[in-house]
């Protein structure tokens, strides 16, 4: 119905033989339209549809559930950051390679996540130890709240936000079994991973009733889950693996830098989301997550850079985001429990072990983790999940608990235990999936393929189409020939 409105130039209290003058109002109009058309859509939907119903949403708070939409952007976000900052790090016949597993990742657990992943993370409890599957395909998870995990924001929107973590655990283990595997084989360990190793361990730190949570296991956003069971799976698959081909070569380094900077401060950016928003709330616990988080990151860059000064002579822009990135991993599991000066010495600490983890003890015990997914997150996250033991402090989180440095070193203890837990899991249960794989399908790539480069092989495509790799010259003009040489004998193609 049209609505109009008095128009002010006629005096209300005008006699009866003068009637006054009614003038459309267009703003009114259009709000009107705008009314009726919402109230057809409702009401179609209610006829067409006739098992969508309208829930009650009142317990819902409208600051909370924007913030943790927000954060679930934000750590989607890291995901790309992963596939820069790793991209960046391999040889460029490996970077479409590298990049593509961890947009595959994306795929495939975006998909298992609503079809069965967060029922057995965070479903039903069954002894303890894994989730039921009573919230398969989202099954009752909509938009009411789950008083057990989030009372402010939509269920639906905390399995949202917690598919994130899911997705991006198995990007960070890629780190360990870069520029080697199959990528078939790749993705059926990815999906047997993701449901077998990630899921029964949320749920026994995060899900109701899980016994790492009830033994009092802290870790606030994922030091335990997501770090040290991808780190761990990392070097149990770079251990099984073995060492790329041409390990020791000057042709394996970082081949782009600025890749490596981008996709670190897409971390840093994105991990803003990821420990501010597990504070699920828009509150001051999220604030504070949000400050040490940024500390603790800004003081592991420093602590790395120090380490690598007194060691090398120099420093490099590699090693500073690689720090960066230590920091961030080890505040992950202390980030809403600790206070800022805490989060300084665990993010300067982190620095350093992770330094010494990726550098001095990689080489003395021998093993390829080729991008340092166990040097930087098992160790970061094996650090920051201890550490917490010992900054912790009520006084920021009272849903938590006091560490050793306030009086309470039984925490220590409990979070040592979730650590072995973890470590155990992860290792034993990584190791055995990868016999699987290896054993149906075979896993890793050959010697000649591997020296061809993965992104010609297995995918047909160049990130760099217009360049020659060094192996690809010396494939084409024959070992030992001067670049002279082959320039002159490559021709018109040599200014590549």
């Amino acid at each position: 119905m049209l609505e109009e409105t008095w128009d002010a130039r006629e005096p209300q209290n005008a006699g009866r033989a003068q009637a006054p003058v009614r003038t459309p109002d267009p703003r009114r109009a259009r709000i009107a339209r705008g009314r009726s058309l919402a109230a057809l859509t409702a009401g179609l939907s209610m006829v067409l549809v006739p098992g969508v119903t309208f829930a009650d949403t009142g317990a819902v708070d409208p600051g909370d559930t924007s913030w943790i939409l927000v954060a679930t952007a934000l750590v989607l976000l890291m995901t790309p950051g992963v596939a820069l900052f790793y991209g960046g790090l391999v040889r460029k016949k490996n970077v479409i390679t590298t990049m593509f597993q961890v947009f595959a990742v994306m795929l495939i657990v975006s998909v298992q996540w609503v079809l069965f992943g967060y029922s057995l993370a965070f479903g039903p409890d069954v002894h303890h130890l894994i989730g039921g599957l009573q919230w398969s395909l989202f099954h009752g998870v909509d938009g009411d709240p789950n008083p057990d995990y989030a009372g402010t924001i939509p269920a639906m929107l905390f399995a949202l936000f917690q598919m994130m973590f899911a997705i991006i655990t198995p990007a960070l283990l890629i780190g360990g079994l870069a520029e080697r595997v199959k990528f078939s084989s790749f993705l059926v360990f990815i999906t047997l991973w993701a449901t077998l190793i990630y899921d029964p361990l949320a749920h026994w730190v995060w899900g109701i009733d899980g016994w790492l949570r009830n033994l009092g296991v802290l870790d606030f956003a994922g030091g335990t889950v997501v770090h040290i069971s991808s780190g761990v799976a990392g070097l149990v698959a770079a251990i099984y693996l073995g060492k790329r081909a041409e390990l020791g070569s000057k042709r394996i380094q970082a081949h782009n830098v600025p890749f490596v900077l981008l996709g670190t401060s897409l971390l840093w950016f994105g991990w803003f989301g990821f420990n501010a928003g597990s504070a699920l709330a828009a509150n001051g616990l999220s604030a504070e997550a949000f400050l040490t988080t940024n500390t603790a990151t800004a003081a592991a860059a420093l602590g790395w850079m120090l380490v690598e000064r007194l060691r090398t002579g120099h420093v490099t822009l590699v090693g500073a985001c690689a720090g960066a990135v230590a920091g961030l991993v080890a505040i992950t599991p202390a980030a809403g429990f600790v206070t800022p000066a805490g989060s300084i010495l665990i993010g300067f600490i982190g620095g350093i072990l992770c330094y010494l983890a990726s550098t001095f003890m990689k080489g003395k015990l021998g093993y390829d983790d080729a991008l340092d997914a166990f040097g930087g997150h098992g160790i970061g996250g094996t650090w920051g999940a201890l550490a917490t033991g010992l900054f912790a402090t009520t006084v920021v989180n009272p849903a938590g608990a006091d560490g050793v440095i306030h009086g309470n070193p039984h925490q220590l203890l409990v979070q040592l235990a979730g650590v072995a837990a973890t470590w155990v899991f992860s290792g034993l249960g990584t190791l055995i999936l990868i016999k699987v794989v290896d054993a149906v399908m075979g896993f890793r790539v050959t010697r000649e393929e591997e020296l061809l480069g993965l992104d010609a092989v297995l995918h047909n495509e160049s990130a760099y189409p217009e360049q020659l790799s060094a192996d690809e010259l010396e494939r084409l003009v024959g070992p030992g020939m001067s670049l002279a040489a082959a320039r002159s004998e490559i021709g018109a193609s040599g200014d590549r």
